[in-house]
């Protein structure tokens, strides 16, 4: 009988081309199918509850696929992972009710995004940005502040995946130093984001950070122009990390 389980995956995403199966380069779900079928002779197919990127990591993606397996969750999950590459690990499973969506429910996503002020150490170079240039911190923290509340974020998107519905809410921004890695912490909060929006936010509130003539104004300016031909950079992706989805109780 066919049961329907939720799982929560970490991964690293610098050798994946995004989270979705594609023809072509591997993807994290790609890995996570054919290591399951390896083990348990079973297809499986994914409801996931924010793509990433190319590039792009996560430490709480959460997806939902169904299986008919006479096995616990526990077991299921150490199986799984002793055939996962190093680079992808199933937190969790829990088994949930047949038409359960992960899509539903979300009232928070949080990214993080690492920007590095110093060339960082091996170990976590792949996780951030190395931003060779000085920024005026307190102006980068005003710079994000604009983002917050709901805007028309079709500057800050492709410009060309979502038609008309580029309208989101940005719940938070917070800006911290992380001692450990020596790097600062962008972390946004929203309930939904366009494709590239924390990365084109990020990246136009460090170029504006960095230039002493130029005013957050021009962030506000752009936003208000709904178009996403400008000259504000985008982030790449290596530096952006899904942390967590938050679900309404």
């Amino acid at each position: 009988m066919k049961r329907q389980f939720k799982i929560i995956v970490a991964y690293d995403g610098t050798d994946y081309h995004g989270w979705q199966v594609q023809k072509g380069p591997s993807s994290v779900a790609k890995q996570l199918q054919d290591a399951f079928f390896q083990v348990f002779h079973q297809k499986i197919s994914f409801r996931v509850a924010s793509r990433t990127d190319a590039g792009v990591h996560a430490m709480g993606q959460v997806a939902t696929f169904s299986a008919d397996l006479d096995i616990t969750v526990d077991d299921m999950q150490r199986a799984w992972n002793n055939i996962l590459p190093s680079s992808i690990v199933v937190q969790s499973i829990e088994e949930v009710a047949i038409g359960y969506n992960p899509h539903q429910g979300v009232i928070g996503k949080t990214y993080w995004y690492h920007v590095f002020t110093d060339r960082p150490v091996p170990f976590f170079a792949r996780y951030g940005w190395y931003y060779r240039y000085y920024f005026d911190v307190e102006k980068l923290r005003r710079c994000l502040q604009l983002f917050v509340g709901t805007h028309d974020f079709r500057s800050f998107s492709t410009g060309d995946d979502r038609g008309d519905d580029t309208i989101r809410t940005i719940n938070a921004v917070d800006v911290i130093y992380v001692p450990e890695i020596k790097a600062y912490r962008i972390a946004i909060t929203g309930p939904k984001f366009l494709h590239y929006m924390v990365r084109r936010m990020v990246g136009a509130a460090l170029h504006v950070a960095r230039h002493k003539e130029m005013h957050e104004e021009m962030i506000s300016k752009v936003l208000a122009a709904k178009n996403p031909e400008h000259i504000l950079p985008n982030a790449p992706a290596h530096g952006l990390t899904l942390y967590t989805i938050e679900y309404s109780k």
